[in-house]
């Protein structure tokens, strides 16, 4: 009997997406993250914790992260749909308008239960742990807080926003009380409220 020919190999056959299994794996990994933060809290955080809780080993997480510490803000940058660098408002020659986007978009991520959690768990770490309060500001809030100011500037520029003002300061006045409200339960988080601010800031704000 003449055997047969098993023929050429199917190169062209694809084979499983590295890239796809990577994607699976690093969304497993931060929303694992999120949710056990929310659950013990960041002192009782562990990697092994992580890896067991997204089904992963603890060697993937460390390929791509360096401690835990990069993986929890790497979770709420994910969380808020930012990158920790390239914040970027949009200008639509209306600063009010654009300041209520921002102003809002805040409100709604506090005001979301799962991210509650979360930034709760980390604020109550920062309070003791000044290299992860340094991290937050430099990797959470920073970005968002000098992109608003760039915005503001920009209204200097256009005439909206008297040239006497600090951007900065304006800023602070814009998100603290968003921030007051949320960290102590005063009052509802909503956009009646974020409107509410926006409009006494802008009061501030314009031409003399």
């Amino acid at each position: 009997m003449t055997p047969v020919s098993p023929g050429p190999a199917r190169s062209d056959v694809p084979g499983p997406d590295a890239s796809r299994r990577s994607d699976r794996a690093r969304r497993a990994i931060l929303s694992a993250t999120r949710d056990l933060v929310a659950d013990v809290g960041y002192t009782r955080l562990s990697i092994e914790g992580i890896a067991a809780a997204a089904g992963v080993g603890k060697q993937t997480i460390y390929r791509w992260w360096p401690s835990k510490a990069a993986v929890v803000f790497d979770a709420i940058l994910d969380a808020n749909s930012q990158d920790g660098g390239s914040v970027t408002l949009p200008d639509t020659g209306d600063l009010e308008s654009d300041l209520r986007l921002v102003l809002r978009g805040a409100v709604a991520a506090l005001a979301d239960p799962a991210n509650d959690r979360l930034q709760r768990a980390i604020t109550a770490e920062i309070q003791t742990d000044v290299a992860i309060a340094d991290e937050l500001v430099r990797r959470l809030l920073r970005p968002q807080l000098d992109a608003t100011a760039a915005r503001i500037e920009a209204g200097v520029l256009a005439g909206q926003v008297d040239d006497s003002l600090d951007p900065k300061l304006a800023v602070e006045l814009l998100f603290g009380p968003v921030f007051h409200r949320w960290l102590l339960r005063t009052g509802e988080l909503d956009d009646t409220f974020a409107d509410g601010v926006l409009g006494m800031v802008m009061t501030g704000l314009r031409p003399r």
